[in-house]
């Protein structure tokens, strides 16, 4: 399968060549910050556009050292398509040209989950995980990734996905990175969500998966990517991961300068097993 851009124009610039440009620019050191890369074993990003959150997620891809292999697990944010949605095979198709699908690995992670169904339906509108793809062609040349969408929120699936996830990374012969992505706190004033992103990333960065997924719901915090932030750090628990970093936060407001109405965008990275 051939998946096409459904957000390029949209959410990141259609002209390569800008693209180009775009993904190297915000990825690029800001100010004194080191230019030697991290050995990371996962990370989340935004994906909103590239206007208001593509600064975090450069400069979370620009701090790493990127692997050959990716993971990478999205949202499905629109209800179609099964809900924890997987694609074994095929390319995706940006400005920049077309991404494989690494079949081996999908493959690999099929078989440890069968929770995960193929279906191209959930994943042909997705922007969340579309609009990570050129930071990828541009910063690790070569890569291959797999995409799984999930729109579940049962909690116990989920930790089935990060289990799995798991144990697949941790049996694979060469590096792979766990990518999620997510924003946080949708549509409220700068100051609310402020206040209720603070309490998801408390549970991100300490690795706790029921203390998130309940946060969530307790403080009503719109984390849209809260289904691939639980697989993640049950993953990474499961992994002997203890402890993450926050690269950066900001809201919509330091962009557009409205404080009534916000969404909030966290880079995290999470280190190597102790």
């Amino acid at each position: 399968m051939l998946r096409l851009p459904a957000v390029a124009g949209r959410f990141y610039p259609a002209n390569p060549n800008e693209l180009a440009s775009v993904v190297r620019r915000m990825s690029a050191p800001r100010g004194e910050a080191s230019t030697e890369k991290i050995s990371v074993t996962a990370c989340l990003v935004p994906h909103a556009g590239y206007m208001y959150s593509g600064g975090i997620a450069g400069e979370v891809f620009g701090s790493i050292a990127l692997p050959k292999k990716i993971l990478i697990l999205g949202v499905r944010h629109f209800p179609r398509g099964e809900s924890a949605a997987i694609l074994s095979n095929g390319a995706w198709r940006t400005p920049l040209g077309d991404a494989p699908i690494d079949a081996q690995l999908a493959m690999a992670l099929r078989d440890a989950c069968p929770r995960l169904r193929e279906d191209s339906v959930a994943h042909i509108q997705e922007h969340s995980l579309e609009v990570q793809i050129p930071f990828l062609q541009v910063l690790a040349p070569g890569f291959s990734f797999v995409p799984v969408a999930l729109g579940t929120v049962r909690f116990e699936d989920l930790v089935s996905v990060g289990e799995a996830v798991a144990r697949v990374l941790t049996a694979a012969r060469e590096p792979v990175l766990l990518l999620a992505t997510s924003d946080l706190n949708h549509y409220e004033d700068d100051a609310t969500t402020r206040v209720k992103d603070a309490k998801a990333i408390e549970k991100l960065l300490a690795l706790d998966a029921r203390g998130l997924f309940d946060v969530c719901r307790e403080e009503k915090i719109s984390m849209c990517g809260l289904g691939p932030a639980v697989a993640t750090i049950t993953a990474l628990r499961a992994m002997g991961v203890t402890r993450g970093e926050l690269v950066r936060y900001a809201t919509s407001a330091d962009v557009s300068g409205d404080t009534s109405s916000v969404v909030g965008y966290a880079g995290v990275v999470w280190g190597k097993a102790k």
